[in-house]
Parts: structure tokens; sequence; C-alpha cells
């Protein structure tokens, strides 16, 4: 069992290498009858693997550690593979704003307290609830990072604020009128079409085709699943209203989209035009999405049950529904005046007599 000098040995049949590194006794077994050969070309496999670090001594690699900016690409990738076109416009812009704070920062420089001083800046800036779609993002892409394997650290600890409970704006009959009158084509027929339909305008009214329009047979819109936020697709139908509005505008308009411009492209947004019709008809705080809420709000006050209202909207849940359909505060004081045009007799008190016809009656 003696060493030789290059550290091997053999013990029964059995040939060992057996030497120090770094202070530290390293004892591997080579192999059972084995020549002597064999023995020492396996020792400087071994003994070269160790000096390398490749046997778990020495400098170990350093882990995956992107850059903010790779981070991103990364991430815009996976989304724009994976998510709807609308979600990667989205994010893209949310991103941006991120990197404001924190491009040229690997993803283990982002701590909690770098977190919370961007948190407070949105928060003074007056951005408390597009701060929380920020960190949402945040978040989101150190998480997709890990599961793809291009980051071995830890996600750091985001905290959302608490976003304050808002009334959903809804247009009442002459505020529509005044933004019909003050939008032009073909802004004027979207309005419609949000307005009787519930499409979310940029994901769903916006992309529509000719040949999801059917004015014919009983009059059916239907919603690819590509463009709804729920992956599912439906099928609307149309009012005389709608109908009339979508004929002609898929008469007039070129190309395979209802809402196209004169080459036949596609609108990818209508904000502008709608906030300039909203500032003549002096409406505020009036957004494309109003139209949803005011579609959903609408049947509510008709009386349609909350499960056909998530059907036709393409919600995901009833309690998506339950904030959609608020009353707003002209129909509830209508429902509660009824109850003194049909039951007057029973909640309204008696007009009092005279007080000298009181004290006779009591004598």
């Amino acid at each position: 069992m003696a060493r030789r000098g290059d550290g091997i040995f053999l013990r029964g049949k059995t040939w060992w290498l057996d030497f120090q590194h770094r202070g530290t006794r390293h004892a591997v077994r080579l192999g059972r009858n084995i020549s002597k050969s064999v023995a020492r070309e396996l020792a400087t496999v071994q003994r070269g693997a160790i000096l390398k670090g490749e046997a778990g001594i020495g400098p170990k690699p350093k882990p995956k550690d992107p850059t903010f900016e790779d981070a991103k690409a990364e991430f815009l990738k996976w989304i724009e593979a994976n998510r709807k076109t609308g979600t990667l416009r989205g994010y893209r812009g949310f991103l941006k704003r991120l990197g404001g704070s924190f491009a040229g920062r690997r993803l283990s420089d982002i701590d909690p307290l770098s977190i919370e001083r961007y948190k407070h800046a949105r928060l003074n800036a007056g951005a408390r609830i597009a701060a929380n779609r920020e960190l949402a993002i945040l978040k989101s892409m150190f998480n997709r990072c890990r599961g793809l394997g291009l980051y071995e650290g830890t996600t750091p600890e985001i905290k959302l604020t608490r976003e304050p409970k808002t009334r959903f704006r809804i247009l009442d009959a002459d505020e529509e009128a005044r933004l019909l009158a003050a939008a032009s084509e073909p802004v004027r027929t979207i309005i419609i079409v949000g307005l009787h339909t519930g499409l979310r305008i940029a994901a769903e009214a916006l992309t529509l085709r000719k040949e999801d329009v059917d004015l014919n047979r009983g009059g059916l819109l239907t919603v690819q699943a590509a463009y709804a936020k729920n992956g599912k697709m439906r099928a609307v139908p149309l009012n005389r209203a709608v109908r009339a509005a979508l004929a002609g505008m898929i008469e007039r308009t070129p190309g395979p989209y209802v809402f196209a411009k004169p080459d036949g492209a596609p609108y990818r947004s209508i904000r502008s035009a709608f906030e300039a019709a909203c500032e003549e008809a002096k409406l505020r705080g009036v957004t494309p999405h109003t139209l949803r809420h005011t579609f959903a709000s609408r049947l509510a006050m008709a009386g349609v049950d909350p499960r056909t209202i998530q059907d036709l909207g393409g919600w995901s849940s009833l309690e998506m529904v339950q904030r959609y359909t608020h009353l707003s505060p002209s129909h509830r004081v209508e429902a509660v005046e009824r109850l003194a045009e049909n039951f007057t007799t029973g909640f309204t008190t008696p007009a009092l007599r005279p007080s000298s016809e009181r004290r006779a009656s009591a004598v």
C-alpha cells in the first residue's frame, strides 16, 4: 500500500489517488483490477479535474445574472411568443418606464430598497395605479427569467400599493349624444360599436374583420379567440342601431378590416381622435373603455342577468361583471321614486290637521 511519488497506490486489487490540495486531502478511487499505467492515466485526469475546480474545489462559476436590458429583451421575446399583440405593446411601455431607473444594473442589484425608492417617486408623481402595473411586470420579468434559466438569483420582495376604489365612469343619454355629435368617422361608428356590443376597442374592435360581421343572418358579430382577452371566441348579437352603423362602414372601407385607413391598413389606436371628441363635447373622465362600462351598466339597468352580461362581454368571471355593472345615480333615484308612485298610501304620512281641530276632537 506504499504511495508512489505521483500519489497513486494499490490497496488490495484497487488503485487509489491520494494527494492534498489547498490544505485538503483528496482520496479518489481509480478502479479495480486495472494496470498501473491505466491507473496513472486516470489519476492524471482526476487530479486535473480537482485542480480546475471541476470537482467542486476551487473557484465556482459565477451565477447567471443578466443586466436589466438583457433580461428585458428576453422577457419581451417570451411575451411576443406567448401573449397577444396588445399585451406586448403595453409591456414595452411599462418596461421603458422601469428602464429609466434600473437600466445599467444587473438583476441582483435591483434590491427591495431601490424598488421602494422607485415606487415612492412614482407615487409622488401621482401615478399610483401605473406604479402598481410597472412593479407587477418587474416581478413577472424576474420570475420569467428564473424560469427560463437566465437568472440564478432570487426575486426581490415587491409590495404593491393599495389602489383607491374608484367608481366607473359611464355615459348618460345626453353625454352619448354630445360625444357622437362631436366625433367624426370612423370614431363615431367605433363609439356606437363600443356602446352596443361592449367590445374592447383596441384589442377587439380595431382588429375586427369584415368576415366576422354577419349582417344578413340574424346579425352576429364574432370576436375571434386570438383577440379576446380571455382567449375564448364569442358571438355578440347586433341590434338595429349598430347593424346600420356597421353596414355603412363596411361598404366604405377598403380591405379586409372593418375600421381601416384609406390604404386598407387597420387602425392601431383611436385615443387622440377620441380625446379630441371628448374635449369638444365637454366630457371629463371619459376613455374608450368607458364605452364598455356603459354597455354593461345599461344591460344591468335593463334587467339582464349577470351570466348573460358575462357571456356578451367576454368577462372571465362573474366577479368582474359585478365590478362593471354598477348602477348610475339617476337610475337609483328613479327606482326609489317608483315606491312613491306605486305605493303612495302605504308610504305617505297623512297631512296633519290644524292644532285647533286636533284639540277639539280630543275633547
